[in-house]
């Protein structure tokens, strides 16, 4: 194997031999180069081996005139022979110095090679390739440099629909055409593309609040009816702006960051971030919750809790709701409020669903009481539980006294899945009740196409019937409709005496509330 390195009047070949097999090969390459002034250098572990004897008397035969110089390799594999041909009239005696100002000469134009490669590098590192804007990079830099810059960040909102409408090629075409535009608009600052979808510009000096408020709201006119047009389309790019308005500009990336993301979440046209909103300490909430969750989840302390459920012509105990609670590490009970939205950010809601699902199974298999176990929507469409589901209803003796609760609250956007859910786990007699009816949109007419067992109606009207006339009447209709359709009642939050006698006079078949009972361990509910 042979490298060759040409520059001006030196050349240079390297060759590379593993067995005294390749000599005759690689001296017949070397003769096809030769020219002028020859310095041969050979670098091997050892000097005596055949290789080496065999290249030396094959060398001095063919080229005489050759200077053979031994180095030292620590390759213990192979031998290496480098060839330098110096061309021009040298003195003999010269040619080594010859070679090394060549070899100094060729040094320092790869040096400079190599740094001008290094700033290419170097300014592709902090340039965004599609728009050729500086970056993300080159703005944390710049932050670190003018500590009493301003920084004002702008987000397409509607760009992942851009995209996947229009396809990668248009929605790049849509960022360029968007950078060209910043580009001209903000000709006094300097703009960055920070992510797909994000970009930035610096301004001089951080402004007071009133005055940001009034630069981001002409700003935001300025760029409300901002279009692309691409061919025949008109292509319409809607943006969220976000900026900082403290004195201290410490941290400053990540204040605004966190303003952008409030303005998004509350649909606002610009959020201008203040320490006073403590948003640092919502996140580092969110953190220390999210760690709690995850920890919970691997060491099995999601627990169900259970609430007992009355019935109202016998006053006797004959089911139990399956409530999410979650011990932490300090053996406090926390509300399925607090964690259930972090645990579906941290996407181990399944997980907890399943855990629930699961320990409820084993407790009522032991006992012959119903129990019921509340499932969302984003359960039911979810192929994990409900293959889940299914399994355990196919494998438990307690699958026919089992009740899903479905939370009437939340939006049913494809009904032929929730129907193929309810058809599934009746097959096995699991019964279905629909949780918190009265609640929101109530829609009488999912009554009429869901085959429910149980309507537990609303505690917010439930809990004010002795009070209120109308919550009063909305709950007789609730009652008066469900007996037409055969659909048992269940009154949720019955709270005090007053209201459990108003859940009777209406003929409300169950109560459940902590009037008759508050969730617990099965073990101290039986106490």
């Amino acid at each position: 194997m042979s490298f060759e390195i040409t520059k001006k009047n030196l050349a240079i070949y390297t060759f590379t031999l593993v067995s005294s097999t390749e000599v005759d090969k690689t001296v017949r390459e070397i003769l096809s180069y030769l020219d002028t002034n020859i310095v041969v250098h050979i670098s091997s572990f050892m000097h005596n081996t055949v290789l080496v004897q065999n290249l030396k008397t094959q060398l001095q035969k063919h080229i005489p005139d050759a200077d053979i110089v031994y180095l030292k390799s620590e390759d213990k594999t192979n031998t290496y022979v480098t060839l330098y041909t110096l061309r021009g009239m040298v003195d003999q005696e010269k040619v080594h110095d010859e070679i090394l100002k060549a070899l100094q000469e060729q040094y320092k134009i790869q040096e400079q090679e190599l740094k001008r490669c290094k700033r290419e590098l170097l300014n592709r590192y902090f340039t965004d390739n599609l728009t050729h804007m500086p970056n993300i990079y080159q703005l944390r830099k710049d932050l670190q440099e003018n500590e009493k810059a301003g920084l004002v960040v702008l987000n397409i909102d509607n760009f992942k629909t851009i995209n996947n409408f229009y396809g990668f090629n248009i929605g790049d075409f849509v960022i360029e055409s968007v950078a060209t535009h910043l580009n001209t608009f903000f000709k006094e600052y300097k703009v960055y593309r920070l992510s797909v979808d994000e970009f930035a510009f610096v301004l001089d000096e951080n402004m007071n609040f009133y005055d940001l408020k009034e630069f981001l709201t002409q700003l935001y006119k300025k760029l409300q009816n901002l279009t692309v047009h691409y061919q025949k389309s008109k292509i319409f790019v809607d943006m969220t702006l976000a900026s900082c308005s403290n004195t201290n500009t410490q941290d400053i990336f990540s204040k605004v960051s966190m303003a952008l993301k409030y303005a998004k979440e509350n649909s606002l046209p610009f959020w201008i971030y203040e320490d006073r909103m403590n948003f640092e300490n919502e996140y580092e909430k969110n953190l220390k919750v999210s760690s709690v969750v995850r920890n919970a989840v691997e060491n099995s302390r999601i627990l169900p809790y259970f609430q007992s459920i009355v019935d109202n012509q016998t006053g006797k105990i004959t089911k139990y709701e399956c409530l999410a609670r979650l011990i932490d590490e300090s053996d406090n009970v926390i509300s399925p409020t607090l964690f259930i939205p972090i645990a579906k950010k941290i996407k181990v809601y399944n997980l907890v669903t399943k855990t629930i699902i699961d320990k409820s199974f084993k407790v009522f298999e032991e006992n012959n009481f119903e129990f019921n176990i509340n499932l969302s929507i984003e359960d039911i469409m979810s192929s994990e539980i409900f293959e889940f589901i299914v399994n355990k209803l196919k494998n438990s003796l307690a699958a026919q006294r089992v009740t899903f609760e479905l939370l009437e609250s939340e939006a049913i956007q494809d009904f032929q899945k929730v129907e193929r859910f309810m058809n599934e786990v009746k097959r096995y007699g699991a019964k279905i009740a629909i949780d918190d009816f009265g609640s929101g949109y109530s829609n009488f007419s999912y009554l009429t196409k869901m085959s429910v067992d149980y309507i537990k109606i609303d505690g917010a009207l439930i809990s004010s019937i002795d009070k209120d006339k109308n919550a009063l009447l909305v709950v007789e209709t609730i009652v008066e409709f469900a007996q037409k359709l055969g659909i048992k009642t269940i009154a949720e939050f019955v709270h005090s005496s007053p209201v459990l006698d108003k859940v009777k006079e209406l003929k409300i078949d169950y109560s459940q509330g902590f009037y008759i009972d508050e969730p617990l361990p099965l073990e101290m509910n039986k106490k």
